[in-house]
């Protein structure tokens, strides 16, 4: 689907890069009590979190090591190996499938939404994006700019309207459209604001009603430049709606990218995108292996 992934690969967590890069190789002397020490602070530095931090420096330690080198790749393996093994595949299967995204404003929400429809488009499926932000006209247009760029059909909801009747609606079009995947852009939410959450659940609910097992993904969108932080809006909005998965956008800016194993681990949910530039195609499904390589591929600097 456009860009070549292993060529946005390369611009995932670029300040996180930097920063094990830098880090790994000021380490002190290799495969000392010292280096795994620091290793264990270099990867805090980068927002794994104390647990996931001490348990991937042991890891490392663990591997035997002989060599700098040999340390960054049992790093790489140890990263991907702690995050999720949850399937990271969307599930498209119904027709049409409904994808629910959703977040707090500034999130990167709409934005994904594009770059999904785009990405969907370009492998052969027939998407709708939805405007469900009813309450704000801005959210709506810049939905329907969005859709533009994806070159799909756009379907807004009622201004003032009811967000959950605009989905319902949506899914009824286009089943007779012959679109065969809904996506759908919520109003953005605050996770401390109750009567929002409760609203997105009845989109949720009512999603079901106009298509059986609908939302077929329900997608939360993280700023991954937030890190770990954005773990208490997480856990909020999963409990309004469960998780199929999370989506972090903006992640080629974060120097928080260790926050993946953390965040995946606290909700037990995996990350399926990230959202790699502003352009529509920059949009990857996310691989564990591809981001762990990602993260230290400058980082193997010679003994």
């Amino acid at each position: 689907m456009g860009e070549p992934q292993g060529r946005l690969w390369e611009r995932v967590a670029g300040r996180t890069r930097r920063l094990l890069a830098d880090g790994l190789r000021a380490l002190g002397p290799p495969l000392s009590d010292a280096f795994y020490e620091q290793l264990e602070q270099l990867l805090l530095a980068a927002d794994l979190g104390p647990g996931p931090a001490t348990r991937l420096a042991a890891g490392v330690r663990a591997k035997g090591p002989r060599s700098r080198a040999e340390a960054v790749a049992a790093l790489e393996a140890e990263l991907a190996a702690a995050m999720s093994s949850a399937p990271r595949r969307l599930n498209l299967d119904a027709d049409p499938a409904c994808i629910l995204l959703f977040g707090v404003n500034g999130s990167g929400k709409t934005t994904t939404a594009g770059k999904l429809a785009h990405r969907l488009r370009l492998a052969g499926r027939r998407p709708l994006l939805v405007g469900a932000d009813t309450y704000r006209a801005a959210a709506i247009e810049q939905a329907r700019l969005w859709a533009e760029r994806a070159e799909v059909p756009f379907l807004a909801g009622r201004e003032g309207g009811d967000p959950a009747a605009a989905v319902f609606d949506a899914l009824q079009s286009a089943a007779a459209r012959g679109r065969d995947v809904v996506v759908v852009d919520t109003a953005g939410r605050l996770h401390t604001q109750a009567n929002l959450l409760q609203e997105l659940a009845k989109v949720a609910r009512v999603a079901a009603r106009a298509q059986p097992g609908a939302p077929h993904e329900s997608l939360l969108v993280l700023d991954a430049v937030l890190g770990q932080s954005s773990l208490s809006q997480a856990q909020r909005f999963h409990q309004a709606v469960p998780l199929s998965g999370l989506v972090l956008a903006k992640l080629d800016g974060s120097a928080r990218g260790g926050a993946v194993v953390a965040i995946e681990e606290a909700l037990r949910a995996p990350v399926k995108l990230a959202g790699v530039g502003e352009d529509v195609e920059d949009l990857v499904a996310f691989d564990p292996t591809a981001f762990a390589r990602s993260l230290l591929e400058d980082g193997s600097a010679p003994d």
